[in-house]
């Protein structure tokens, strides 16, 4: 009996694709789609074997790891952050990821996750913030204007109704590129003049910043009653945006407490210092807001739970829109056991062409049948 080699192709979605895929259904659409992805995955969060990211870091930056599974799925995040790669035209963060089959170990997806991990950052703080802020928010500050601001501030606007975005970064550059790039969505931009300007009489106050230095970018004179902060620049050891009596006159919300108390602008407290992981106020086993004057904060750090989530929507999605490319990234073996084979002239396979359901089902026929002539 002849055995048959197994299809292994991987489907690839590049920047260009998921541009394409987020300006054929609308940034609105791709907000509530990965939210409720997110939101989806958070209430399943005892089926998940987690961990705190691996991270090795450098003078001037940091790259890491970020694993998850499921018992059908694998998951991981390659990503950066070089804050000084902007000054050499590079993005400080850059990232890709994969999706696996748990029983086999195949990559079924693999994704560009720059674009996809600033929706999926935006989406979760918006999802926070639905269960945190007070319900009739209508005002944010926005303190750091650089790649992640316009999809916090458009992330808000479309999934917690945010009308007025307040505005200050260090770099009025970043500020006017902002300004641009949102001069047609329907918010309300203010520019301030310092961070005490922009966070008065505001709701809710969003903190995305990139230096990798322990900064008070907002201290215990800026908090105000009944405001929900959003800290998100905030992310590894070394790298903090609040100061720790910020935090000790909140109620603070976390994603993954072991990995928030070391990267998380937590790091510069206690221990003991009481959290509360999200998970368990969505699932609805504690509460998030107790009342309207109450200070809430969550301390965003980026949890691989959310880029698991992202990935199966940008797979659904981009499947839906006939969007990708199948790329061959594990060998297709008549023998298994005989790797070397394909160091043999004529055995190197022709690129993988586009593929659809329909086009991978005739590519299966089609390779049943050269096996069986050539058996």
């Amino acid at each position: 009996m002849i055995k048959l080699p197994q299809l292994v192709k991987t489907q690839f979605l590049s920047v260009q694709d998921v541009a394409t895929l987020i300006n054929r259904m609308g940034l609105e659409t791709v907000f509530k789609g990965m939210a409720s992805y997110i939101r989806e995955d958070y209430l399943r969060w005892q089926d998940f074997e987690k961990c705190a990211r691996v991270a090795n870091h450098s003078t001037d930056g940091v790259i890491e790891l970020m694993p998850i599974s499921d018992a059908k799925t694998y998951a991981f995040k390659y990503v950066n952050g070089h804050p000084k790669n902007t000054a050499i035209g590079l993005p400080c963060v850059m990232a890709f990821g994969v999706l696996a089959d748990v029983d086999t170990g195949i990559p079924e997806f693999m994704s560009e996750l720059t674009l996809s991990t600033a929706l999926r950052t935006a989406a979760m703080s918006a999802v926070a913030a639905q269960v945190l802020a007070r319900p009739d928010s209508k005002c944010m500050a926005l303190i750091g204007n650089g790649a992640q601001s316009e999809f916090q501030a458009l992330a808000f606007h479309y999934l917690l109704g945010i009308e007025e975005i307040r505005l200050y970064d260090t770099d009025p550059q970043a500020t006017a590129k902002l300004l641009a790039n949102l001069q047609s969505s329907g918010l309300r931009l203010t520019v301030c003049d310092s961070v005490a300007e922009a966070v008065r009489g505001a709701n809710i106050v969003t903190t995305v910043t990139a230096d990798k230095t322990n900064a008070a970018i907002l201290t215990l004179n800026h908090i105000e009653p009944g405001m929900h902060i959003n800290g998100v620049g905030g992310d590894c050891p070394g790298k903090t945006e609040l100061h720790p009596d910020v935090l000790r006159a909140s109620s603070v919300f976390v994603e993954y407490e072991p990995q928030t108390r070391i990267e998380g602008d937590l790091q510069h407290l206690p221990a003991d210092f009481a959290v509360t992981e999200l998970w368990q106020v969505l699932a609805g086993q504690t509460p998030g807001r107790s009342h309207a004057k109450e200070i809430t904060l969550f301390d965003s750090v980026g949890f691989a739970l959310q880029d698991y989530s992202a990935l199966r929507f940008m797979r659904d999605a981009a499947i839906e829109l006939g969007l990708g490319q199948v790329v061959s990234l594990i060998p297709e073996l008549v023998n298994p056991k005989d790797l070397f084979v394909l160091l043999q002239p004529d055995s190197h396979a022709t690129p993988a062409p586009l593929m659809n359901k329909t086009s991978q089902t005739a590519a299966r026929r089609t390779l049943i049948q050269e096996v069986v002539l050539t058996a």
